[in-house]
């Protein structure tokens, strides 16, 4: 019970999902001193991050809310001396990608147990993060169709249930928004061009690979046959283009015309499982 612990609680995973928040807030308060803190929004999560003190940071919330913390405590240029945990509630999909477990018990328990790792960062132009990988173009964002409404009274009769169908407003059913079309790009590592405007491209993706490289893949635009990707590794990527957007991690960016990426190695350290 030596180890003093913060636990930032993100507002959307209260909302989300407060049983795994309660599961959370009881294992890491078994096995630790933990401190929780309930902030409203950004600007109480940033301030109780700053002030931590000892404390070691754990956030309890999806991958805005890790990517939120990443980047507040890159602006305050104190990444290098802390060691930042997440127990995923909500979306888990970037928290595990980096290798932290999907359940709230098993990734409470590696908060606990785990040991530090120090990884890559992508650290944009703007002073923007990138944690696990940036596509360009984002890709189709899919809407689910919005459930029709239920009342009470709907669940009895089937004529009656059939009458309250036919009376209630029924919601706009939103249709996937189409994928955006082929992109004209320059594409450059350390300065090297890898694709130029004259070759439209399918796809672009660039993650943060191992010893300080980020590794870039660009897919042109095939016509019959699949193309070949080509691939490359360097410190830093340049992307140019006639406003283009990207997803990196959790959100869309854009549009932009220019961005240059650099590698940050071993920047940050998430806590993850020992084995």
């Amino acid at each position: 019970m030596s180890e003093q612990l913060l636990v930032i609680i993100d507002p959307a995973a209260r909302q989300t999902d407060g049983e795994s928040v309660r599961i959370a807030k009881d294992v890491l308060s078994a096995g630790a001193a933990a401190k929780v803190c309930l902030p409203d929004g950004p600007e109480e999560f940033a301030r109780a991050l700053g002030r931590r003190g000892a404390r070691r940071p754990v956030v309890v919330g999806d991958g805005h809310a890790l990517v939120r913390a990443v980047t507040v405590l890159h602006r305050a240029r104190e990444l290098a001396g802390c060691a930042l945990s997440v127990v995923p509630v909500g979306d888990t999909r970037l928290a595990e990608s980096l290798g932290v477990p999907g359940g709230t018990v098993a990734a409470a328990r590696a908060v606990l147990d785990g040991a530090e790792r120090r990884l890559d960062l992508l650290v944009d132009d703007s002073d923007g993060v990138v944690l696990s990988g940036l596509g360009i173009p984002p890709g189709p964002a899919v809407r689910a169709p919005v459930a029709e409404p239920v009342t009470a009274a709907s669940s009895g009769r089937p004529w009656y249930r059939s009458l309250v169908r036919t009376l209630a407003p029924r919601p706009p059913r939103l249709s996937a928004v189409p994928a955006p079309g082929p992109s004209r790009l320059r594409v450059e590592v350390d300065g090297e061009t890898v694709v130029d405007l004259g070759q439209p491209v399918e796809a672009v993706s660039v993650t943060p690979g191992t010893g300080g490289l980020a590794e870039v893949e660009v897919r042109p635009l095939s016509v019959g046959a699949e193309a070949t990707p080509v691939r490359a590794s360097g410190r830093t990527v340049t992307v140019i283009g006639a406003d283009f957007r990207y997803r990196a991690d959790t959100g869309v960016t854009g549009p932009v015309r220019r961005r240059t990426w650099r590698v940050a190695e071993r920047a940050w350290g998430l806590v993850l499982p020992s084995a």
